[in-house]
């Protein structure tokens, strides 16, 4: 007897390739769920998700977001990842979403301290949703490791971002223009039992 979740765990791939068409309301409405229903600490249920669907301002926040990214200097001890943000920003053409039909952001409150573990678990659940739906996905950081900047959060306000929340990560979704998801091996994350 084969376990489902366990199923749909294993086939979950990060995907950075996606068809223009964009992912069906009634798809779209069961990942948001999912999400939604991701445990919170306290049970506070405060993460506010963002979707984002229209191509025009899809465009606006990736030419916002690359732009940000190329006034920022790299420094001896910049993580990889904004590193490689920071580098192809100023190179041009930067598109953080993968060209994702959507992009839904996860936002919480500032100063709780379960902000980034409440987003975390909703993101996973979603991801999950969305490759059971065979829908792609791709966990996406850029927003967060900019939420300190004024022009990003200007923008991410006029979205519908309260100005008490900090946006704590990001989901692209779509179709996947890539054929073969089958799971990948696992070669790392020990794991350690003490009987």
């Amino acid at each position: 007897m084969g376990n489902q979740v366990l199923e749909v765990i294993s086939k979950r791939r990060s995907v950075r390739k996606y068809k223009p068409e964009q992912v069906s309301e009634e798809k779209l409405s069961l990942i948001l769920e999912a999400g939604r229903f991701a445990p919170s600490g306290g049970n506070n249920q405060t993460s506010h998700f963002i979707v984002i669907q229209n191509r025009e301002t899809l465009q606006e926040l990736k030419l916002l977001v690359e732009k940000e990214f190329a006034k920022m200097e790299i420094k001896k001890n910049t993580y990889k990842s904004i590193k490689n943000s920071i580098l192809a920003s100023k190179k041009g053409g930067y598109d953080f979403t993968y060209n994702a039909p959507t992009l839904i952001v996860v936002a919480n409150q500032r100063g709780y301290g379960n902000a980034i573990a409440d987003c975390s678990v909703a993101l996973e659940n979603m991801m999950l949703e969305a490759t059971s739906l065979d829908i792609g996905s791709c966990w996406i950081n850029q927003l967060h490791w900019l939420d300190d900047n004024e022009s990003i959060n200007e923008y991410m306000m006029k979205l519908g971002l309260a100005n008490n929340e900090t946006i704590c990560g990001g989901l692209a979704l779509g179709y996947s223009q890539i054929s073969d998801m089958a799971p990948l091996a696992r070669t790392g994350n020990t794991v350690t039992y003490i009987k």
